[in-house]
């Protein structure tokens, strides 16, 4: 078996274009193993993915392993980590997580300020997320541009999304939200949370005339003042 470190990723380039027919193959095999809805890319589609550098492709030599692509939807203030697709070969090693984890890097430097999401069927997909920090939502908080939601026309459960007035389908809604990276001081059950600064002047109090004191005071009980402003 092939192992993940001999596996080349990176971000897809015009070089790669030879890939596409490889790529839209594998998507139309998992789509009947699975036997729910993958949806073809064109090759344009896929082509102007990959000439603008938002693609990750997976290598083992010059052979196709893997792929995903990026895209930026309502001015850039979602962006969608999608065509996530393994070659049953090199399935089972690891090599979806190191795709999608590079396809999120990708995705964090281009839009940094951008709400990351997806639509899955996949269990294996659905963990990945989690373990980056999505968290499944209703379709409700995703984007709401249609040419995105144009891209599910593929796919064979197309007809459940229109029926539902696209609140639902076979696939999880996944989201990331950069918010949710930033301390969060706020009140809690209605009691404020105190500021960092005001947490470390009361754990440790040093005068003016203190100050080579309190700097090895501050050093000896990080530890302590950490776990106090977590237990807030």
């Amino acid at each position: 078996m092939v192992e993940l470190k001999n596996i080349k990723i990176v971000v897809a380039d015009k070089s790669h274009v030879k890939y596409i027919d490889d790529i839209n193959d594998a998507i139309d095999i998992a789509s009947q193993q699975r036997g729910t809805g993958i949806a073809r890319r064109t090759f344009d589609y896929l082509q102007e993915k990959m000439v603008a550098g938002k693609a990750v492709i997976a290598l083992f030599k010059d052979e196709f392993a893997g792929f995903c692509y990026i895209e930026a939807w309502q001015e850039k203030g979602f962006v969608a980590n999608s065509g996530l697709i393994v070659v049953d070969k090199y399935r089972g090693i690891g090599l979806a997580k190191a795709i999608k984890k590079e396809a999120f890097q990708l995705s964090r430097k281009r839009y940094p300020k951008s709400k990351i999401f997806g639509l899955t069927t996949g269990l294996a997909v659905m963990k990945i997320n989690h373990e980056l920090g999505y968290r499944p939502v209703t379709f409700s908080e995703l984007t709401v541009d249609d040419q995105f939601w144009n891209g599910c026309k593929g796919c064979i459960n197309h007809d459940i999304l229109e029926r539902t007035g696209r609140t639902k389908c076979l696939c999880t809604g996944m989201l990331y939200n950069p918010e949710w990276e930033k301390p969060d001081f706020e009140s809690v059950n209605g009691i404020k949370k105190r500021s960092l600064l005001e947490t470390i002047k009361r754990l440790n109090p040093v005068g003016n005339n203190k100050k080579k004191k309190g700097l090895l005071n501050f050093r000896k009980n990080i530890k302590t003042w950490i776990g106090a402003i977590l237990s807030l």
